[in-house]
C-alpha cells in the first residue's frame, strides 16, 4: 500500500493558511508584541526593588507573610545572579499567555458546558492539543508569525489552554442540580443563571485550571526559546548548548522561583490570606490602577522622535539579525562583528537553524529585507539567490574546514571504523548534492544511500584497507545543521556497509564535543575549525583525536538576499 501523503497535505494546508490570512497574522503579531512590550515596560519601570516589593506584598496578601519573605529573598537572589531582566521577560510572557488562556478558554469552557454537541467536538481537539509534542506547535507558529517572541507565546497559549477549558466545563457541570432548579424557579434567565449561580460556584475549580495553565505556560519558556523568545528559557538553552552547568542551574533555579511565586498567587486569589484586614476589591483595584498608570507613563516615554532614515536598513529589519542556536560558534562571531562594526542598536536573535531558514523563506517570498547568519556549504544558497556581506575587519575569519574528530582508543576498539573516518574526505559539491535531496523531502538515510551508490569510486578511497566491523557498535554525534546531517548520514551508511552497527545521535554543539571527549560517543564529522568551534576544541583537545579536515573551503558571515541593496557589514551602521 503506498504511503498516504499526509505530510504533504499538511504542508499545503499550512502554505494556504499562511498566504490567505497574512493580514490577520500581521495584526495578531503586532497586537501580541505590543501587549508584551507594555507588560515588560510595566514590570521594568523603576528600580528592580520596586517590583520586588510589590510582588512580595502581593504574595504576602494572598499567602501569608512567610511566603512574602521567601519571595523577596528569591527575587533578590535572581537579581544578584544577573537574571533579573530575563526574569522580567519570562514573567511578561507567562502573564500574557495566562491572560490569553483565560480570555479564550473561559468562554469556550462555558460554551462546552452548556452545549453537549460543542463539548463532543472540542474534547477530542483538547486531547490532540495536550498529547501533541509542544515542539510541533512551533513549526506553523514560525511560518504564521515569524521568528521571535510571538510564536513562542502562541505555542505556549495552545499548549496551556486545555486545563482552563476542561476545568471550566467540570466546574459548571458540578454545580448542584437543585440550585439550578431553584434559579429556574425564581425566573432567572440564562445569563443570570450563569453569572450569579454557575460561575461563582465553579470559581474554585476554574481557578485550579487557570493555575495549571499558567504552570504549563511557564514550562514552555525553554521550548519557546528555540524560535527566539527571550527570557530565562533562552538562558537555559544557551547553557545546554555550551555545557555550562553553573549557568544552567542558575537560570533553572530562577524559573523555579518564578513558578513558586505565580503558583502561590494564583492558588489564593479567590480567598486571600488577609482579606479580612484589607478587602480584595481594594487591593486589586490599587494594583490595576498602578499597572494602568505605569503603562501610560511608559508609553509617553516611548513616544520619541525616530532618528535616522525610517526607510533605512535598520528600520526595515527592526534592527534584528536572525541567528541560529545560541551555542553555535557563528553566533559568537556575529556578536563580535556587531561590536567591531559598532552596531550597538542591533539585536542578534537567537533561535535555531530551521527557524532562521523559515524566516528567510518568508522574507524572500515577499522581497523583504532580512539579514541572517549564514554559512556555506548550505542548500539555501541553491534555493535562494543570496550573497555574503563584505567583512573588511575579517571578524568572521577566512575560509574554514570541517574536521573529523574521534575518541581516544577508537583505533584499538574499532580499527576499521577508525581507518574509514580517518580517510573520509569529500568536496563541497558532494555535500550539496545530499543536502539538496534532503531539503526536497528525501529521507536523510535514503539520500545518503543514493549518493553512495552514485559515488562508489570515492567511497572506495575511504574504505581502502579498512577491516570489517563484524557488528561492532559505533556511535556518531552531530548538530542539527544541514551540512552535518548530510555528512553524518553518509559516513554512517558507509560504516554500516562495512559491518558496523551505527547509531546517530543529534545533540547541541557543546554535548557533541563533550560526548566524544568522555567516550560516550565514538566520533563526529562536524567540527568547524579554526574559528566556529574553536572554544569547544580548545576545551576538549587533550581528550580527543583530530583526524583533520573532511571538507575544505567553508565560509561564515552575514548573508542577505541578492535583491538587498547593501554589500558590506559597514552599511548596517
Amino acid at each position: 500500500m503506498p504511503k498516504i501523503p499526509l505530510g504533504e497535505w499538511i504542508d499545503s494546508l499550512v502554505n494556504w493558511i499562511t498566504i490567505t490570512f497574512t493580514g490577520l497574522f500581521s495584526f495578531l503579531n503586532s497586537t501580541i508584541e505590543g501587549l508584551l512590550n507594555i507588560l515588560v515596560d510595566v514590570l521594568s519601570a523603576g528600580p528592580p526593588v520596586v517590583i520586588m516589593m510589590i510582588l512580595a506584598l502581593l504574595v504576602t496578601y494572598t499567602s501569608k507573610w512567610p511566603l512574602g519573605i521567601f519571595t523577596i529573598i528569591c527575587l533578590l537572589l535572581i537579581d544578584n545572579l544577573g537574571y533579573w531582566e530575563s526574569s522580567i521577560q519570562t514573567l511578561a510572557i507567562v502573564i500574557l499567555s495566562g491572560i490569553l488562556t483565560v480570555v479564550v478558554g473561559l468562554p469556550i469552557g462555558v460554551w462546552c458546558a452548556q452545549r453537549k454537541s460543542v463539548r463532543n467536538i472540542i474534547t477530542p481537539i483538547l486531547d490532540f492539543m495536550q498529547t501533541m509534542p509542544a515542539f510541533v506547535y512551533l513549526i506553523p507558529a514560525i511560518l504564521f508569525f515569524g521568528i521571535g517572541v510571538v510564536p513562542g507565546i502562541i505555542a505556549s497559549f495552545i499548549f496551556a489552554i486545555a486545563p482552563t477549558i476542561r476545568m471550566t466545563i467540570l466546574g459548571i457541570q458540578e454545580v448542584p442540580k437543585d440550585l439550578i432548579e431553584a434559579s429556574d424557579a425564581f425566573g432567572s434567565n440564562s445569563s443570570q443563571k450563569l453569572f450569579k449561580v454557575q460561575l461563582p460556584l465553579a470559581t474554585p475549580t476554574i481557578m485550579a485550571g487557570v493555575n495549571q495553565s499558567i504552570m504549563l505556560a511557564l514550562s514552555m519558556v525553554v521550548t519557546a526559546s528555540l524560535v527566539g523568545a527571550p527570557g530565562l528559557g533562552a538562558d537555559v538553552y544557551r547553557a545546554v548548548s555550551q555545557i555550562n552547568v553553573g549557568q544552567g542551574f542558575e537560570a533553572g533555579l530562577s524559573i523555579v522561583f518564578i513558578a513558586i511565586i505565580l503558583d502561590r498567587i494564583t492558588q489564593n486569589l479567590r480567598k486571600p490570606a488577609y482579606e479580612r484586614i484589607v478587602s480584595r476589591k481594594i487591593v486589586f483595584s490599587i494594583l490595576a490602577i498602578l499597572v494602568v498608570f505605569t503603562a501610560l507613563i511608559s508609553e509617553v516615554k516611548n513616544e520619541e522622535v525616530e532618528e535616522g532614515n525610517p526607510s533605512g536598513v535598520g528600520a526595515q529589519t527592526e534592527y534584528e539579525i536572525i541567528g541560529i542556536e545560541p551555542g553555535a560558534g557563528i553566533m559568537t562571531q556575529a556578536r563580535n562583528a556587531m561590536k567591531d562594526y559598532g552596531l550597538d542598536n542591533w539585536q542578534l536573535v537567537e533561535g535555531s537553524s530551521a527557524a532562521m531558514v523559515a524566516e528567510l523563506k518568508k522574507a524572500y517570498d515577499q522581497k523583504e529585507l532580512i539579514i541572517i547568519t549564514g554559512w556555506s556549504p548550505h542548500w539555501m544558497f541553491s534555493s535562494f539567490d543570496l550573497k555574503y556581506l563584505d567583512d573588511p575587519n575579517e571578524t568572521f575569519g577566512g575560509s574554514e574546514e570541517i574536521h573529523t574528530i574521534v575518541r581516544k582508543g577508537l583505533d584499538q576498539d574499532a580499527p576499521g571504523a577508525n581507518t574509514i573516518l580517518d580517510q573520509f574526505f569529500w568536496e563541497t559539491i558532494d555535500m550539496e548534492e545530499v543536502m539538496v535531496q534532503i531539503e526536497e523531502g528525501t529521507d536523510p538515510a535514503q539520500a545518503a544511500e543514493e549518493w553512495i551508490a552514485a559515488h562508489q569510486d570515492k567511497v572506495a578511497q575511504w574504505t581502502n584497507g579498512a577491516q570489517e566491523g563484524n557488528g561492532n557498535p559505533i556511535k556518531l554525534v552531530y548538530v542539527a545543521w544541514d551540512t552535518e546531517i548530510a555528512s553524518t548520514h553518509v559516513i554512517g551508511k558507509v560504516l554500516e556497509q562495512n559491518g558496523y552497527n551505527v547509531t546517530l545521535s543529534q545533540v547541541e554543539v557543546g554535548p557533541m564535543f563533550a560526548s566524544v571527549a568522555n567516550g560516550s560517543a565514538d566520533a563526529m564529522v562536524a567540527a568547524w575549525l579554526p574559528s566556529t568551534h574553536l572554544e569547544y576544541y580548545n576545551t576538549y583537545k587533550d581528550d580527543i583525536v583530530d583526524f583533520g579536515p573532511n571538507l575544505q573551503g567553508t565560509k561564515n558571515g552575514l548573508v542577505v538576499p541578492e535583491y538587498v541593496d547593501i554589500d558590506s557589514i559597514e552599511d548596517l551602521k
